[in-house]
């Protein structure tokens, strides 16, 4: 019985869980170059303050994060629901911004002037976020199936 559960388990991360892990691994390395060039180009070029950098950083490359996991990793279409896609997102960004900030913070007064060790602080405090994100996107907020899709649904049958 557990062979065959863990088997099936197997075929499931092969078949639809492994190329979406791969397509929001893709998004990651956008999210992550658009992140870092940003964050680099205000505390090192534009001498701004590490947690200004990093709001920006952060705030910045959430946008092609959000557009891109929705459409390609998670094949979703159509309008975006406020409160059930978008605020959701915005909300793990957000805690991801709060870590990450905390962590240049602490770097940038360990490591006065140093931007890489900002930039590895960013780095970090989303690194630790990464694999969890994954798993709410795709067991909660773009879930085949999900509260948002019959609403979709729903508005196709009364139009």
């Amino acid at each position: 019985m557990q062979m065959r559960m863990t088997a099936a388990l197997a075929a499931r991360v092969q078949q639809d869980l492994g190329p979406k892990f791969v397509k929001y691994s893709a998004v990651s390395v956008i999210s992550v170059i658009v992140s870092q060039v940003t964050l680099v180009a205000c505390h090192e070029f534009f001498g701004w303050d590490a947690a200004w950098s990093n709001i920006t950083a952060v705030s910045l490359s959430s946008i092609p994060a959000y557009l891109l996991n929705r459409a390609w990793v998670w094949g979703k279409s159509g309008k975006s629901h406020f409160l059930k896609e978008v605020v959701p997102f915005w909300s793990m960004a957000l805690l991801g911004l709060a870590l990450s900030t905390w962590l240049v913070v602490l770097a940038a007064r360990y490591w006065p002037g140093s931007t890489a060790a900002v930039s590895g602080a960013n780095l970090a405090g989303f690194g630790l976020l990464w694999f969890g994100k994954f798993a709410v996107l795709e067991e909660i907020l773009f879930k085949a199936g999900g509260i948002h899709d019959d609403d979709v649904a729903e508005e196709r049958l009364a139009a």
